[in-house]
């Protein structure tokens, strides 16, 4: 089992969630042909929305990924690809910065992030996981 780091903004990370899927980079299909069944999916949105979002920095959802399966949909003239994740339920939005996270220790972290996905160290994703769960029991 590996964790992994999703960079999508709120929205696309909420519907994402409703549908029970991925979809990372655009729709592209390398970052999900990384990932495994059982792998450990924890989404990070920057802003809110894509384009003209506002700024959000926190943990936005997390799962768990259900399949290898990977597949293509078809929404008009997008042709994104897609997998299954089932998504724990009630989570809270986490900012960042509140979690003193060792890649976020590292100068010029943002940038590692523009990649899209990147690999969690099972500390940093525990600390996520923890703090995600945490807060929605403490509202």
């Amino acid at each position: 089992m590996t964790h992994w780091l999703g960079v999508v903004c709120r929205d696309h990370v909420q519907r994402g969630t409703e549908l029970g899927i991925a979809q990372l980079g655009h729709g592209k299909r390398d970052g999900l042909a990384r990932l495994a069944a059982g792998d450990r999916l924890v989404y990070y949105s920057p802003r809110t929305s894509l384009r003209d979002g506002e700024p959000l920095q926190a943990f936005t959802a997390l799962g768990v990924v259900a399949d290898d399966e990977i597949w293509q949909a078809h929404e008009g003239d997008f042709h994104p690809w897609r997998r299954r994740v089932n998504y724990l339920p009630d989570v809270v939005e986490t900012p960042i910065r509140s979690l003193g996270l060792s890649f976020t220790a590292q100068p010029g972290w943002g940038i590692r992030l523009r990649r899209g996905l990147v690999r969690l160290t099972d500390d940093d994703f525990g600390r996520i996981h923890t703090a995600m769960r945490a807060r929605r029991v403490a509202a």
